[in-house]
């Protein structure tokens, strides 16, 4: 099997769709031996802020000499980045060998009941290649949810819940009870979970879950942003969401350190030196161009940006690219961004479920009459419409930022973003 056809094969699996359930990822991880057995977790879930968490997390016990694995998702480029040991990629030679070890657990696998899906494919082809080399720990993001999300399979050390907003109803529920419900079903018994949510009717779920299952809970307040280290760093991610995410992350090691002792200095250069593409990402062109990447793609992830941008950029203008999924809430994303720039350029997502720039555009021109509003083609047509533009502001969707770091070439990864797409599994 060459790269292609690995890459091929889990292509192919997206006819299964997507689904809810533990038991074709149970079967599966039994087939490969259980391979979480042999592994440490920390398992975070949430709304918005989860991948951030997970990459402050990576970061801080990779300076203090663990060996980590990172399991997230989607990916920006390359399915590599889903899968990564010490922030190395898995290589195309792994990706190949893995994919041939499931191809033949699947050929064993009583197939009766259901097809596995893309996702529980790679969540357990993800479990062996940590088991293989040797993580000491493995920062494990959830796919959507929690309760019935594949990855909750394992037992951890510490379940994470960053925060719960309205977010993929049709899968978790119309209310955001019924979303709590959900992500508060990572929670295992007697396992600490540690959350910066403050809703009162979400800590509510989270607590009672809590109760139940006998989890101490830690609750990271909005106060921790301006205490202890992160008042003395500078501090990479821009945002004041970023450093809740920050926050819970250094309250999640201090819940674990007699498990995993860290020193002062690893929080430090942990918290220093952490990257997440494509997330507030600030990067300054060869031209002298800067240019903001941020995927947000939900209404709190919105107001995050627009927050960001009001605090930190208050003094700049800049030209807005924006392209959304049309099962997202684009025409409350659209109303948030269109009045903060003159500039304003509407791009499909490369994906099945994009809405159309001339349904945004409309959306837009009500909102800010004044602005220049424009639909393009291509997102690379807007970027070269915006050349001439000293501020960018590229946002509405991770698929969008995917094909944003590819054109900008700072993503040097193949090109593998349509294995993000998904829909509901076939009858």
């Amino acid at each position: 099997m060459t790269y292609p056809d690995a890459i091929q094969f889990l292509y192919d699996l997206q006819m299964f769709g997507a689904k809810f359930g533990l038991e074709n990822t149970f079967k599966l991880a039994e087939l490969a031996g259980n391979p979480q057995s042999k592994l440490r977790f920390i398992h975070v879930a949430g709304t918005n802020g989860k991948g951030s968490t997970c990459a402050i997390l990576e970061s801080i016990y990779r300076a203090s000499g663990v060996r980590v694995g990172l399991f997230t998702s989607p990916h920006m480029v390359s399915f590599a980045e889903r899968i990564q040991v010490n922030r190395e990629p898995i290589s195309e030679a792994d990706v190949v060998r893995g994919v041939c070890e499931m191809k033949t657990l699947l050929a064993d696998a009583d197939r009766q009941d259901a097809n596995p899906t893309f996702f529980e494919v790679v969540t357990v082809m993800a479990l062996k290649y940590f088991a293989e080399k040797e993580c000491d720990l493995v920062i494990w993001e959830t796919g959507m949810g929690g309760r019935l999300d594949a990855t909750n399979i394992v037992t951890p050390l510490a379940s994470v819940i960053t925060n719960v907003e309205l977010d993929h109803q049709k899968w978790l529920g119309e209310t955001i009870e019924q979303i709590a419900f959900e992500k508060a079903g990572i929670i295992k018994p007697g396992v600490p979970v540690v959350t910066a949510e403050n809703k009162p009717e979400v800590l509510q779920v989270i607590g009672e879950t809590a109760t139940e299952r006998r989890a101490p809970l830690k609750i990271v307040g909005a106060e921790a942003t301006g205490a202890g280290l992160l008042t003395s760093i500078k501090f990479p991610l821009l945002g004041e969401h970023q450093k809740m995410n920050a926050a819970l992350a250094l309250a999640t090691v201090e819940v674990l350190q007699e498990t995993i002792p860290v020193a002062g200095n690893a929080l430090r250069v942990g918290l220093e030196t952490v990257t997440w593409p494509g997330r507030m990402q600030l990067l300054q062109r060869a031209s002298g161009q800067k240019v903001i990447l941020d995927g947000a793609h939900n209404l709190a992830g919105t107001e995050a940006l627009r927050k960001t941008l009001k605090e930190e950029f208050a003094s700049d203008s800049f030209a807005l690219i924006l392209g959304i999924l049309r099962d997202k809430q684009f025409p409350e994303i659209c109303r948030m961004l269109s009045s903060l720039s003159d500039k304003i350029l509407l791009v499909p997502v490369g994906s099945e479920r994009t809405a159309s720039p001339e349904e945004l555009k409309a959306i837009c021109r009500a909102t800010n009459p004044n602005a220049e509003v424009t639909s393009c083609e291509t997102l690379a047509q807007a970027l070269q419409q915006t050349e001439a533009s000293p501020f960018v502001v590229i946002t509405g969707s991770l698929y969008l930022i995917g094909e944003a770091m590819e054109l900008m070439a700072i993503s040097h990864g193949k090109n593998e973003r349509g294995l993000n797409e998904w829909s509901p599994a076939k009858k």
